[in-house]
C-alpha cells in the first residue's frame, strides 16, 4: 500500500510525463504554423469540370486517343493538380459537353469534400463550333456573320437560365468549394499576319465578339452565382491566331478539325494556369 506521500510523486511523475508527451505531439505543427509549412490538415480535393476547353484538343496529347472526351495531362486543371500535390483531383470534364451534360454527367461527381471547382461550358450551348464551321466553309462574310449573331442571341437568350440552374447544381454537388467559372479567350487578332488565305477580318472580328458576348454572360451568372471568373482574354489576346508573337491557339487544319480553335500546350501552360493561380493562390 502507496503512502500519501508516495501516490502525490506518483502523480506529479504521470503529469509530467503527459506534458513532455503533448509537447513532443504538438511541436511538429506549431513548427509548420510558424514557417507557413503546409501540413496534411491543409491538403484539399479539386474537381474539374468542363467542356473540350478544359481537357485536352490543342495539346495533341491524350490518355487515350480513342476517347471522345479527349482527356489529356496538358490540360490547365491537370497542370494546377500537378502543381498541387497536397489535393486530391478528380476529372469530370469531356469534350463537347454542353450544361445540360455537365449537370447530368458531371455534377453527380463532386462530392461535400471538394475545396476547388472549375467549370468551364457555355460554347458548345451556343453551337460555336457549328458556326466556325460554317464560316470556314461559306464564302460569304454575310453568311458567318449571320451565323455568328445566332449563336450571340442564343447567349443571351437561353443560355444564362441554363447556367443559373447548373451553377446552383454546382454549389448543391459541392456546398464548401471555391468555385471557379472559366471562359474562353477570343481567337483572332484583327489586321494581324494571317496574309490573304483564311477568314477575313469582317469573320475574325464577328468570331472574336462571339467570345466577348459568352464571356459576358458567364461572367454575370458567376457574380449572380457567388463564384469567380477566370477571364482569359487579357492573357491571350497577345497570342491569338494573326499574331506577331507564338499563338496560344490552335488554327484551322484539316485532318485534325477536332484539335482546331482550342487551346495548345503554351495555352494550357503559360495562359489558363496562372490565371486560375492567380485566383486560388
Amino acid at each position: 500500500m502507496l503512502s500519501a506521500r508516495a501516490r502525490r510523486s506518483l502523480t506529479s511523475l504521470f503529469a509530467a510525463a503527459a506534458a513532455a508527451c503533448l509537447a513532443l505531439t504538438t511541436a511538429p505543427a506549431a513548427h509548420a504554423a510558424q514557417h507557413g509549412e503546409a501540413t496534411v490538415a491543409a491538403a484539399g480535393k479539386y474537381i474539374a469540370l468542363g467542356d473540350s476547353y478544359a481537357v485536352g484538343p490543342g495539346t495533341r496529347t491524350y490518355d487515350d486517343p480513342n476517347d471522345a472526351c479527349r482527356r489529356g495531362p496538358l490540360s490547365y486543371p491537370r497542370l494546377w493538380a500537378a502543381q498541387h500535390t497536397s489535393y486530391s483531383f478528380v476529372e469530370a470534364s469531356c469534350s463537347g459537353a454542353t450544361t445540360a451534360e455537365i449537370k447530368s454527367q458531371q455534377v453527380p461527381q463532386l462530392t461535400a469534400d471538394a475545396t476547388l471547382v472549375t467549370v468551364q461550358v457555355g460554347g458548345n450551348d451556343v453551337g460555336f463550333v457549328s458556326v466556325l464551321e460554317n464560316c470556314i466553309l461559306t464564302l460569304d462574310d454575310k453568311d458567318c456573320v449571320s451565323g455568328v449573331n445566332a449563336a450571340k442571341a442564343a447567349a443571351t437568350g437561353a443560355l444564362p437560365a441554363a447556367l443559373a440552374d447548373t451553377y446552383a447544381a454546382v454549389r448543391r454537388g459541392a456546398p464548401n468549394a471555391m468555385v471557379v467559372v472559366v471562359g474562353y479567350p477570343r481567337l483572332y487578332t484583327i489586321g494581324g499576319t494571317c496574309g490573304i488565305f483564311g477568314l477575313s477580318d469582317t469573320e475574325r472580328t464577328a468570331l472574336n465578339s462571339a467570345a466577348d458576348v459568352l464571356d459576358g454572360v458567364l461572367a454575370q451568372q458567376a457574380a449572380n452565382a457567388g463564384f469567380a471568373f477566370l477571364d482569359p482574354r487579357p492573357s491571350f489576346d497577345p497570342h491569338t491566331i494573326c499574331s506577331k508573337n507564338s499563338a496560344w491557339v490552335t488554327s484551322l487544319e484539316w485532318d485534325k478539325i477536332n484539335e482546331s480553335y482550342h487551346p495548345n500546350q503554351a495555352g494550357h501552360r503559360d495562359g489558363y494556369l496562372p490565371a486560375l493561380d492567380a485566383i486560388t493562390g
